[in-house]
């Protein structure tokens, strides 16, 4: 009975390290993620707008934003907006605007320090309860003076990503040229008072799948 089990014991090692051995089964272990500078080309590279782009196009326009005295040297600062809903994609590119703006708008709210102010329209519904639940007294005012409705806004931001794309068949490259236009306008008047332009053109034989 004991040999018997013996056998048993050694015939199942046998096997395990059989499967262990055998070269069919893939035992590397995976590539660890690294970290990579986002204002940087990556290894994965196509003609869409990729993250260096997006770093480089808003650092240009907060810069461009800031040198503009008709935004930043007011003596009392302007209520700017600056979400997705005034952006326009017309290219054949795909990139989440909200990713765009929202890092435009964080660039600008630490670059202007209080020169200009942002207004915040994405939460409106929140803000709206908040304003109504202290109005009823079932909490106080806060700290921050009422006032007797949100803020207005005196400029608001847009922008249209438009593009052009060629195809050269026989080498399969691709090549496409972005072009980016920024503006503000007076909400007020309708006036522009700021506009500037972010332009690049990329080509590659193997595209990338962009999400």
């Amino acid at each position: 009975m004991k040999t018997a089990k013996i056998l048993l014991a050694l015939s199942s090692v046998a096997a395990l390290s059989a499967c262990v051995s055998d070269p069919r089964i893939d035992n590397v272990a995976g590539q660890p993620s690294v970290y990579q500078d986002v204002s940087s080309s990556s290894k994965l590279q196509g003609v869409g707008i990729e993250s260096q782009d997006v770093v480089a196009m808003t650092d240009k326009m907060m810069r461009s934003m800031m040198s503009n005295p008709m935004i930043t040297g007011r003596s009392t600062p302007p209520r700017v907006l600056i979400d997705s809903d005034g952006f326009k994609n017309e290219s054949t590119s795909v990139i989440n605007l909200n990713m765009l703006t929202m890092r435009l708008e964080s660039e600008l709210t630490r670059a202007a320090n209080g020169r200009m102010v942002f207004v915040d329209r994405q939460n409106l519904e929140a803000i709206s309860k908040e304003r109504e639940i202290k109005r009823e007294g079932l909490v106080d005012g806060g700290t921050i003076r009422k006032t007797q409705a949100t803020a207005g806004v005196d400029y608001r931001m847009f922008g249209t990503i438009t593009s052009l794309d060629a195809l050269d068949r026989e080498s399969q490259t691709r090549e496409r040229y972005h072009q980016v236009i920024f503006k503000m306008v007076d909400m007020e008047l309708g006036t522009t008072v700021w506009s500037d332009i972010f332009e690049m053109k990329k080509s590659a034989q193997d595209n990338i799948m962009y999400r």
